[in-house]
C-alpha cells in the first residue's frame, strides 16, 4: 500500500475516529453529488460509486481495513437504524403479489453456491497443494455465499481452519462481493437482461424520474420534500425503539441455538428456532413490516424515512468495499479468488434461470442473488439505492433465512469433500 510503504502506517490511522468518520461522510456525500450531478453515475448509483471510493481508499493505504468505526458502529448501530426507516415503504398488503417468487429464486440461488464450491473445488485442488484446507474454504464459503459473515465464521470455527487461509479467504469474498455487486446494478440497465426478464421496477423507478428529463434519474427520484424538525425526532425515535425491541425479543431466543453442528431431530429444530428466531434482523424486518402494512396511516405521517435511511444505508455500503484489499489476494491468494468467482458465477446462473422458469422479474433475480452471495442488509442496500423500495423487506427475510440454512450447507460440503 501507498501511504504504508511511505511512512509506515495508512494516512488515517485506526483509532483516528473523526478522521475516518471525515473520510466515508465526504465519499458517500461525493457519491450522491456524482449520483444526482451526471447521468453515467446515476446509471453506476451513489451506492456502488461509495463502495468503490472505499476500496480506492482502502488499497492504497488512506484509510485501515478494520476499525471500531466500521465493525461497531456502521455494522452494529447505523445499519440496523437505517432498515426500520426504509421498510416503511413495506406494506405488504399492497406488494405480496409483487414479490413471492424471490424467495424461490433465493433458494435455487443456495443451490447453485453448493453446486458451485463442488466445481470450483475440483477445479482448483489439484494446484492448491492443501486439499483439506481448500474444501474448509469451500465449506465457509458455501455458508458465507448462502448466509453471511457469521456463517463463514461457524464454519472456519467448525473445523479450525489455519488462521491465514481464513484471513485469505476472507479477502478474496469480500472483493468478489464487492465486484459482484458492481455487475449486479450493471445487469439492471443492460438491454440484454431487460430483453429476456421483466423489470416493472426498474420501470417504476424510471417513469417517475422522466417527469424532469433534465436531471439524472437520481435527481429526480430524490427531489426535495417537505420534512420538519419533528420529522427527523420522531423518524429515529422510532428507529431506535424498533431495533432495541428486536434485540431484546432476538436475545429472548437466541440462548436455544445449539453450539457446533446440531447431530439429533430435536437439536436441529431447537437450533433453527434459536438461529431464525434469535436474529436481530428477523425482528427488524417483521415489527418494521407489520406497522407499515396494519398501522399505514400513522406511518405514512412519518416524513423524511427514506431519505434518512437510505443515507445510512449508503454509510453502511461504504464499509462493504473497505475490506477489499486486492493485493493481498493477488500476491497470497489468487487461486482462492477463482474459487470465489466461481461459486459467483455459478449462484448467478442458477437464480436467473430459476427467475425464468419461475417468470419472477429481473429486479427479484438481482436482490435474490446479492442476499445470497452478501446476505439481508447487502441486498436491501442495493434495493434502496436504486429505489426498489418495494423490494427491501423481501430481500431481508430471504436474505436472514439465508443465516439459518448456510451453516447446514456449508457442513454438508466440508462433510462431502472431506474438510
Amino acid at each position: 500500500m501507498l501511504f504504508e510503504a511511505l511512512i509506515g502506517h495508512t494516512l488515517i490511522a485506526a483509532d483516528d475516529t473523526w478522521g475516518l468518520l471525515g473520510a466515508m461522510c465526504i465519499s458517500v456525500a461525493l457519491s450522491i453529488w456524482l449520483e444526482q450531478k451526471y447521468r453515467w453515475a446515476s446509471k453506476v448509483s451513489g451506492a456502488i460509486i461509495a463502495l468503490i471510493l472505499a476500496m480506492i481508499m482502502a488499497n492504497i493505504g488512506v484509510i485501515p481495513v478494520h476499525s471500531v468505526l466500521y465493525d461497531d458502529i456502521v455494522w452494529g448501530v447505523i445499519c440496523p437504524m437505517g432498515i426500520p426507516l426504509l421498510l416503511l415503504q413495506c406494506n405488504l398488503k399492497k406488494i405480496w403479489k409483487e414479490t413471492g417468487k424471490m424467495l424461490a429464486v433465493f433458494l435455487c440461488g443456495s443451490l447453485g453456491t453448493m453446486l458451485g464450491a463442488l466445481i470450483a473445488y475440483f477445479a482448483i485442488h489439484g494446484f492448491f497443494g492443501n486439499d483439506q484446507g481448500l474444501a474448509q474454504v469451500a465449506s465457509m464459503m458455501t455458508g458465507s455465499y448462502i448466509g453471511g459473515g457469521v456463517n463463514f465464521a461457524a464454519m472456519a470455527n467448525q473445523y479450525n481452519t489455519d488462521g491465514t487461509l481464513v484471513s485469505a479467504a476472507t479477502v478474496a469474498d469480500n472483493l468478489l462481493m464487492a465486484l459482484y455487486f458492481f455487475a449486479l446494478i450493471a445487469f439492471a440497465g443492460m438491454r440484454f437482461f431487460r430483453k429476456h426478464f421483466t423489470h416493472p421496477h426498474i420501470d417504476e423507478v424510471a417513469s417517475s424520474a422522466s417527469l424532469d428529463s433534465a436531471k439524472t434519474q437520481a435527481a429526480s427520484f430524490w427531489g426535495p420534500k417537505e420534512i420538519s424538525l419533528r420529522d427527523i425526532a420522531m423518524d429515529l425515535a422510532y428507529a431506535i425503539a424498533v431495533v432495541w425491541v428486536s434485540t431484546l425479543i432476538g436475545g429472548l431466543f437466541s440462548p436455544l441455538a445449539v453450539e457446533g453442528v446440531p447431530s439429533t431431530a430435536g437439536e436441529i429444530v431447537k437450533d433453527f428456532i434459536g438461529q431464525f428466531l434469535g436474529s436481530q434482523y428477523v425482528w427488524i424486518s417483521t415489527i418494521s413490516m407489520i406497522v407499515a402494512t396494519f398501522f399505514d396511516k400513522p406511518a405514512s405521517k412519518l416524513h423524511g424515512t427514506q431519505e434518512v435511511g437510505t443515507y445510512l444505508i449508503y454509510l453502511f455500503l461504504f464499509v462493504i468495499g473497505v475490506p477489499a484489499n486486492i493485493y493481498t489476494v493477488v500476491t497470497e491468494a489468487p487461486l482462492l479468488l477463482v474459487l470465489c468467482f466461481i461459486m459467483v458465477v455459478v449462484n448467478m446462473l442458477f437464480c436467473f434461470g430459476a427467475a425464468k422458469i419461475f417468470k419472477a422479474d429481473l429486479e427479484d433475480a438481482i436482490l435474490a442473488s446479492n442476499a445470497n452471495i452478501g446476505g439481508p442488509t447487502t441486498a436491501a442496500g442495493m434495493g434502496i439505492s436504486q429505489g426498489w423500495t418495494k423490494l427491501v423487506g423481501p430481500a431481508l427475510l430471504v436474505g436472514v433465512l439465508g443465516y439459518v440454512i448456510g451453516n447446514y450447507a456449508g457442513t454438508i460440503i466440508g462433510i462431502v469433500l472431506g474438510a
